[in-house]
Parts: structure tokens; sequence; C-alpha cells
């Protein structure tokens, strides 16, 4: 299959950012799918990426137990932060984690001696294949279609339609929102991990504020009513500067457009079940 060989060897990088890319967006996709706003996933990203490879650089650590580390230590950090910063909710917790978010940028911008600074680290070990992206990306939704689907999926509903309801109705409130928080943070490492042993080089600037809005969009674009949503919008984020490129200079202004028309048009998402159920009834019905 010469094609395919041509194909992968052109664009393999591209398929494999689009399914880190659906790993970020589900993290996020988790605190929305709970009220939350947070806006801290680029920097938990950057954790992730950080630490798995600082562990595989100095120490030779093994691919999957740095994978394992470069999910613990954002997690570990979310649960730390999480006491304080998820007893406030809207604008005032998104300001709290975008703050945060910039902490972290800030932090391994100054560390040089370990982060290398503004200059990044280097020579990471291209230990990411196209399976262990793969991988990744099906048991992470397996596993949020199952949770989806349980008691704490339907707990999570009920706190993002009213948080003081869901309380009187005897749901924990504070501990399924560090639940969420807490593996929205994991997943963003492990696509951190999965990133920064595929390109060979990460720097501060990749995990700011930039990233964090580019992460919230792809879930908002697509929509969190299912998902697909997430990843639709991950997919159509990633590579609508590729399909753009033909536009040179203008490509950032036709992209914005076209995002502005997508959140102005279908505010629910381009995956919206209830909208494509009822498209599908016309259809039926014209027949």
């Amino acid at each position: 299959m010469e094609w395919f060989d041509n194909f992968w060897s052109v664009y393999s990088n591209l398929v494999l950012t689009l399914g880190t890319n659906a790993l970020l967006a589900l993290s996020i996709y988790l605190t929305l799918s709970c009220g939350m706003l947070v806006i801290a996933n680029a920097a938990f990203m950057g954790i992730g990426a950080y630490t798995s490879a600082l562990l595989t650089i100095n120490s030779g650590l093994p691919f999957p137990l740095a994978l394992a580390a470069g999910m613990a230590a954002p997690a570990a950090m979310a649960f730390v932060i999480g006491k304080p910063t998820l007893r406030l909710s809207g604008v005032y917790l998104a300001m709290a984690t975008l703050a945060f978010g910039e902490v972290v940028r800030i932090a391994l911008l100054n560390a040089e001696s370990v982060t290398g600074g503004a200059l990044g680290l280097n020579g990471i070990p291209q230990s990411t294949q196209w399976w262990h992206v793969a991988l990744a990306l099906a048991v992470t939704l397996a596993v949020l279609w199952r949770l989806r689907r349980s008691k704490v999926g339907r707990a999570f509903e009920a706190i993002k339609e009213d948080e003081t309801a869901a309380g009187l109705m005897g749901i924990d409130v504070a501990a399924h929102k560090m639940l969420a928080f807490v593996l929205g943070a994991a997943i963003a490492g492990l696509a951190g991990t999965l990133n920064a042993h595929l390109t060979f080089f990460i720097g501060p600037s990749e995990y700011g504020f930039d990233r964090a809005v580019d992460i919230l969009t792809m879930a908002i674009l697509g929509g969190i009513g299912e998902l697909t949503g997430p990843v639709v919008g991950a997919v159509i984020l990633t590579l609508l500067p590729e399909l753009l490129r033909s536009f040179k200079d203008f490509r950032l202004v036709v992209n914005g457009f076209i995002l502005v028309l997508i959140v102005l048009f279908l505010p629910r998402g381009i995956w919206d079940p209830a909208r494509i159920r009822q498209w599908f009834g016309k259809q039926e019905g014209r027949a």
C-alpha cells in the first residue's frame, strides 16, 4: 500500500495530533458536564508533558511508567488546588483556573535549570506510536461513556442543572465536582504526555492562554450533549487551519469567521442529537 505509506509519512503527525486534541476536548467535557467552567486544562497538559519528559530524559524511565506519572502529576495538582478553587462557580471559577494556568506557565518559564526555561526541553524520545494514541482515545471514550450512564454521570447532570437542588437530593456536590476536576486533569496530562513524546520538543508557550481557549473551543464547537461532540470539535479545529492553507495570510481570518458562523447558527454545537433527530424526522416526513 504505497499510497498509504506516502500519506502516513506526510500526515502522521497531523493524524496523531487529532487524537491528542480529542483527548484534550474530552478532558474539559468532563468539567463542563458537571457545570464547571474550568480553563486550566492547558496547564494540566503542560504538567503532564513536563513531568513525563523530564522522567524519560533524566531518569530513563520506561514510557508506560512515564505515561502513568504524566497522568498522576496533574491529577494530584488538581486535587490540591481543587479544595479552595471549586468553592467558586461561573466566571469566578474560570478566572481562578485561568490564573492557575498562568502561574504554571510562568513557573515553567522561570525554572530554567529544570525545564529549560523559554528554550523548553529538546531531545524527548519519540516513544508515542499511533496505537498508543488510538488506545488512549478508545479507553477514554469507553470510560466516559460508562461514567455518563452511571450513577455518577447522572449526578453530574443534576449538578449541572441545579447545584442546590442536587445537594438537597443527597448528592455530594463537592465530591462529584472534585472527581470531574481530577479526572479531567488526568486526561489532559495523558494528552500532554503523548504529545510530548511525539514532537521531540516542548516549551512553556505551548501551554498558555491560547491553548486553554483552543481546548474550550473544541468542546463548545462540537457540543457537549454527547461524547461525540468534543471529538468532532477537536477534529474540525485541528483540520481547519490545514484546509485553509490556500488562503495564506488570510487563513486565520477565514478560520475565525467560520467559527463565528458556527457559534451563531449552531449554539449547541455541531453535534446536537436533538437537532439531528429533528432533521431526520423532517426528511422521513417528506419521503
